[in-house]
């Protein structure tokens, strides 16, 4: 059968390209070997909000005398909370098969691997054969959780993000190794129900890739909660052969033991470019993942790749962007290219985290001279009433010609925020008219104002 556009991989780059190459009235098919919508979808970013949701709404009733409520007896179902996650990302996959009816998409079930000639060969679950043909071949097969020699999954003690969701009973202990967003939320999430949790992070902070004040905060925030954090730390090896998990560790002052019940390693992904015919068809990669030029074609005319397989940031509206921008590209428009450099980042634990543009650090890496602002949420009306008074914004701006260089936030809900400083960044909005555009009043958002006061010497609230 013969395509205009094939897309292999339905997850958030796969899905969303698939329809918008519909839409621009290209005879569409998308190739699935698992679930539709991914991991993202079914393992990723949609249930784990759930999980973090039924976490934030136990912690919300453990504090309630704070807010004058009495409640008595509570405990977390933790099947429960398991069962409505799964429930959710249930839900939300069978909307992506109404997206594909309604967009008059060809969902082919089954592992695809791409042949010379602009083929696609298709293997479904019972073994069966199938080829198909396109003038346009577009590779969306995400990436799945990285494993380290010295840490070797076994689906029971030693996990990976797929199993962290779905354990039949929370472990009495934990080790979380790497602290990038899925290692951080899980941490919070295991926490929240009980779990004793202890983060080993590698690099001298966690949270790494955020600005070093975020970090900062994120780490004693997460030390008031209890969880033991070890930084500049590296897990050398796991002994499971007992009851248990004995972790060794070492850190700056020597090795040490922890005795856990199960291992999450969160060290990263790898990209999925393994067995589906890249060699075959010779598409070029480089350290794993597949090279593309601006608008994501391979080296081999007709062969295109997105989303997690490419070097660029591995996020869900990252490969929903590149796949727009790809098929655009196909139809004869033009497209703007992604500015990766204006890609929010948002993290989910308690305190939540989001960012955008350059730190402090890298701006002044860059040669910027900086004016840097930070507005505390202690100081703020509405994160008070909330109870939320942990965390901040802070801005940072090109003092020459005022170009908002970054922002970022750590507190409640602040993952909603973010989108202002994208906006304002892709309008090129300077820090005087953030400034002198009212917002609204008593909110979390104004705090991105009250920050970017700071910076100009003219915040009225602290």
């Amino acid at each position: 059968m013969n395509f205009d556009v094939i897309v292999i991989g339905s997850g958030p780059g796969g899905y969303v390209t698939a329809i918008r190459a519909s839409q621009l009235g290209l005879k569409t098919a998308i190739v699935e070997k698992e679930s539709l919508g991914g991991v993202c979808l079914n393992w990723g970013c949609i249930p784990t909000k759930a999980l973090l949701k039924s976490a934030q709404v136990f912690e919300y009733i453990q504090h309630a005398e704070d807010f004058g409520i009495t409640v008595n007896d509570v405990n977390a179902n933790f099947k429960g909370i398991i069962d409505r996650s799964r429930g959710v990302a249930d839900g939300m996959s069978k909307g992506i098969e109404f997206l594909m009816k309604k967009n008059k998409i060809e969902v082919i079930n089954g592992f695809a691997k791409i042949k010379t000639g602009k083929k696609v060969h298709v293997t479904d679950a019972d073994g069966k054969n199938y080829e198909y043909s396109a003038n346009h071949i577009i590779i969306a097969t995400g990436a799945r959780s990285r494993e380290l020699p010295n840490l070797p999954q076994d689906g029971k003690k030693v996990i990976g993000y797929r199993k962290a969701m779905t354990l039949p009973k929370a472990p009495k202990k934990m080790v979380v190794v790497g602290s990038g967003a899925i290692g951080v939320e899980f941490a919070y999430f295991y926490k929240t129900m009980g779990v004793d949790v202890t983060i080993v992070e590698y690099m001298p902070n966690i949270i790494p890739l955020e600005d070093l004040d975020v970090s900062k905060q994120l780490g004693r925030t997460f030390k008031k909660a209890g969880i033991n954090v070890m930084t500049n730390s590296s897990v050398e090896s796991v002994d499971t052969s007992g009851d248990g998990c004995k972790v060794l560790v070492k850190t700056k002052k020597g090795e040490e033991t922890i005795d856990c019940d199960v291992v999450l390693s969160a060290v990263g992904i790898v990209a999925n470019i393994e067995g589906i015919g890249l060699e075959d068809v010779g598409v070029a990669t480089d350290k794993g993942r597949i090279l593309v030029n601006d608008y994501y074609q391979t080296n081999i005319p007709g062969y295109y790749a997105i989303g997690d397989v490419l070097p660029t940031q591995a996020l869900a509206h990252v490969a929903s962007a590149e796949g727009i921008t790809c098929v655009e590209k196909i139809a004869g428009h033009k497209p703007e290219k992604i500015d990766y450099n204006n890609i929010p980042g948002c993290t989910y634990c308690s305190p939540e985290i989001a960012s955008v543009g350059y730190t402090e650090q890298a701006a002044k890496d860059a040669g910027f001279e900086v004016k840097v602002g930070k507005f505390p949420f202690s100081a703020s009306g509405k994160a008070s009433a909330a109870g939320h008074k942990d965390g901040f914004v802070k801005v940072i701006f090109d003092a020459k010609y005022g170009e908002w260089l970054g922002c970022h936030m750590i507190g409640y809900n602040v993952t909603e925020m973010i989108a202002e400083a994208v906006v304002a960044r892709k309008l090129e909005t300077t820090g005087h008219e953030i400034l002198k555009a009212v917002h609204p009043h008593p909110t979390m958002s104004e705090a991105v104002m009250e920050a970017v006061a700071a910076a100009y010497d003219e915040v009225i609230h602290i």
